[in-house]
Order: C-alpha cells, then sequence, then structure tokens
C-alpha cells in the first residue's frame, strides 16, 4: 500500500503531464507572415466594369466624353472611395476605333480574358448593336450610352441590355414637339446607319401624329465629307423645315451654311450637338430644336458637382455626353448597392424599374425594355457675349412623361 507521500508524489507527476500535454496542443500565436496571409485572403474580388467605346475614329469625341463623365461617376457614387462594400472598382477601356468588327473583338476579350462583371458601350450604334448579343451569350448585363437608335431596346434587344442613353424615339418626340404642325412640310437629313435611320423613322411618326408631312427623307453614307447632292434635294423640295439628325465630326453644317439653305426659306431644327459641332453653327442663331444636355440647362445637386469637378480639372464645361457617362456610372453604382452583389440575375431583377438620380435629374429603367426615361430640353440658340459658340438656351425642360417611347422590343 502506498503511504501518504509516494501518492503526493504520483499527484504531483500527473499534473505536470497533463499541462505539458494542454501545452504542447493550444494554439500558437500566428507570425507577423501569417498575419499578413490571413488579411490577404478576407481581400474581396473587384469590381470589373468593363468600356467598349470609341476612344478614335469618327466618334472620337463622344466616347471620350463618355469616359470622362464614367470616371466622375464612379467617384460622386462611392464619395471617392471608388470601391462598393470593401470591394474595389476596376474599369477596363477598350477602342472600338468606331469599328463594328473591332468592338466585336474588344468586348470578347473583356469577356473571356478580364472576366468582367458588367459591360459599357458604345459611342456609335453599329457598334453597339454588334456587342449586344455578347451580353446575352455570356450572360453579363450591359449598360448602353450613349449609343442611340431604337432597335438596341427594340428588335435587337435581349434582357441583359439596360440603356442610360436616350433613345431616337425620345430624340423624335423631342423634335417634332419643336416645329411640327398640322400642314407643315418637312425634309430630314440623315447618316446612312442605324442611328440615323432610326432616328428618321422615329421623326417622322411622331411627326405625322401632329399633323406634318414629311416631304424628304435624305440619308448621305455616314463618313460623307460632300452633302451638296443631299442639300440640293432639299432645296428642289422647297420643305417649311430640315430637321437634320447627325453625329460625329463630319457634320453637314458648312455645306448648308455655304448652300444658303436659310435664305431659300427653309427653316432648320436639330438636335444641339456638342460643343465642338456648335462652332460651326453661328448662323444657325435663333433656330427651335432641342437637345439631349447642356451643362447650363440642368438645376440638380449632381450636375453641378459635375459642372464644377469638370472644370476643375479639365478646365471647361462638360461636353453633350458626358452627363451621360456619368449616368451610366451612377445607374451601376446604385443597382450594385440596392443588389448587394454583381451576379447578374440579382442585377436584372434590381434594375427592372429601378429609378436613380443622374446630372439630368431622376431617371427610371423601364421594366419592359430596360429604357432609361429621362428628361430633355427645348431650346433656341442664342448668342452669348464672350461665347464662340450659339448656346443652348432654355424654353422648357422636357419632362420623362412627356417623352415616353413606344415598346418596340416585342419580347
Amino acid at each position: 500500500m502506498l503511504n501518504k507521500q509516494k501518492w503526493l508524489a504520483i499527484l504531483v507527476i500527473l499534473t505536470l503531464i497533463f499541462t505539458s500535454v494542454a501545452c504542447s496542443t493550444s494554439t500558437p500565436s500566428p507570425t507577423k507572415e501569417e498575419n499578413k496571409d490571413q488579411v490577404q485572403q478576407e481581400v474581396k474580388e473587384p469590381i470589373k466594369i468593363g468600356i467598349v467605346t470609341s476612344k478614335s475614329g469618327a466618334l472620337e469625341a463622344y466616347g471620350n466624353q463618355m469616359l470622362r463623365g464614367f470616371e466622375l461617376g464612379i467617384e460622386y457614387a462611392t464619395k471617392g472611395t471608388k470601391e462598393i462594400d470593401g470591394r474595389k472598382i476596376e474599369v477596363i477601356v477598350e477602342d472600338s476605333e468606331t469599328v463594328p468588327e473591332k468592338a466585336v473583338e474588344k468586348a470578347t476579350k473583356l469577356f473571356e480574358k478580364d472576366n468582367i462583371d458588367i459591360l459599357v458601350g458604345s459611342a456609335s450604334s453599329g457598334d453597339a448593336l454588334a456587342i449586344l448579343p455578347l451580353a446575352e451569350e455570356y450572360q453579363k448585363v450591359m449598360i448602353v450610352e450613349p449609343a442611340v437608335a431604337d432597335s438596341i431596346t427594340g428588335e435587337a434587344w435581349n434582357r441583359y441590355i439596360f440603356r442610360t442613353g436616350r433613345n431616337s424615339s425620345q430624340d423624335a418626340v423631342a423634335g417634332a414637339v419643336a416645329i411640327a404642325k398640322q400642314g407643315t412640310k418637312i425634309a430630314i437629313l440623315a447618316p446612312d446607319y442605324a442611328y440615323g435611320r432610326d432616328g428618321a423613322a422615329a421623326f417622322k411618326e411622331a411627326a405625322e401624329k401632329l399633323g406634318a408631312e414629311i416631304v424628304l427623307e435624305e440619308f448621305p453614307p455616314a463618313n460623307a465629307t460632300d452633302f451638296t447632292a443631299s442639300i440640293q434635294k432639299i432645296i428642289d423640295t422647297a420643305p417649311d423645315y430640315l430637321f437634320v439628325i447627325w453625329a460625329g465630326a463630319n457634320s453637314p453644317w458648312k455645306t448648308i451654311m455655304d448652300m444658303k439653305v436659310k435664305d431659300k426659306g427653309i427653316k432648320i431644327s436639330t438636335g444641339a450637338p456638342d460643343i465642338a459641332a456648335l462652332k460651326t453653327m453661328t448662323d444657325f442663331v435663333g433656330m427651335e430644336g432641342f437637345t439631349v444636355y447642356y451643362h447650363k440647362l440642368p438645376n440638380n445637386p449632381v450636375n453641378d458637382w459635375l459642372v464644377t469637378e469638370h472644370q476643375k480639372r479639365y478646365n471647361e464645361p462638360p461636353d453633350l455626353f458626358t452627363a451621360g457617362g456619368m449616368s451610366s456610372a451612377l445607374a451601376i453604382v446604385e443597382a450594385i448597392k440596392k443588389a448587394g452583389t454583381t451576379d447578374t440575375e440579382a442585377l436584372i431583377s434590381t434594375m427592372e424599374g429601378m429609378s436613380f438620380e443622374s446630372p439630368k435629374g431622376t431617371m427610371t429603367f423601364r421594366k419592359e425594355d430596360h429604357q432609361a426615361l429621362q428628361a430633355l430640353y427645348a431650346i433656341t440658340l442664342e448668342k452669348v457675349d464672350g461665347v464662340d459658340y450659339p448656346v443652348p438656351t432654355l424654353i422648357r425642360e422636357m419632362k420623362p412623361d412627356e417623352l415616353i417611347p413606344p415598346i418596340r422590343n416585342q419580347k
């Protein structure tokens, strides 16, 4: 039988053994390197946004305006952090060169190599129409900005397409309201591609509903530099108005002035273009029409910020499509915040019917075709001291519910 001293010795030895085992199985403190690895694992994947637009080619100016606006929009919507819920926003820009085949190549690269979450594009309606099917193929949301052809949210549409830019029908209603009345004779001059054809068709429909007669439609090539033949046909037809639909650097305004169309008793109307094109329109002071955007027209905090920041950074005001680029960025950030994810189906569900603030006020994605309903501006061109182009001056803001375009997607 063990005596008391031996029992005490055994208990001491067992206690030491159990303590040693417990210490050997406890979790060791992480090293600095292990802490660093853990932090890296917790960093969230970036949100990748791909943009295909015209950084060169016929619509280079529009593409670059849009890109400036998009960058400012991301900054504004995220309060300068350029991240959402801890996920950094990574923007990858590709130049379509205003060539549809090139646009397809660049969009495919963004989907396959860069694994983007959302696609944005493009300045050209031709480019946009070429890449719409890719959004469906890769099952990713595509925001269309600023391409305007009706067919984008019409027969070429698919459920992955949302457009922050306005469409031809919205332009047409605004343009028709400015000049179309019972018995008014109108000729149309537009470029021979989707933007021009769709715009002319939509304007004709809207103008005829107001009682006007379309007496001539002229479609010179989109890359035309000589408009003499088309302008002569218009003069020979002798309409009351010439309604011009045009985009790009090769505008017909100089030819219209040189051939003295106004002196023939033909009034000119159009959507007021970007500032560079306005500088070629000094003879059109007094013309009434409409505009998509001019920096002095909207009155809201988003536009105030855009004008201030753009002037500060680029020493010039934002131009025609800068606001559209900002709007597309604001829509994306709002959608991801509301959905809480970049999952495509969650984004589509969130964006259908979604309203968001923009430099042009509140926009809303219509559920049926994902077209953004938005304001446009009835204007007259006026001479302003110290400004070297005729300035679009507000007649009135046309509200989104005045410009609701037909649903044409048949889906």
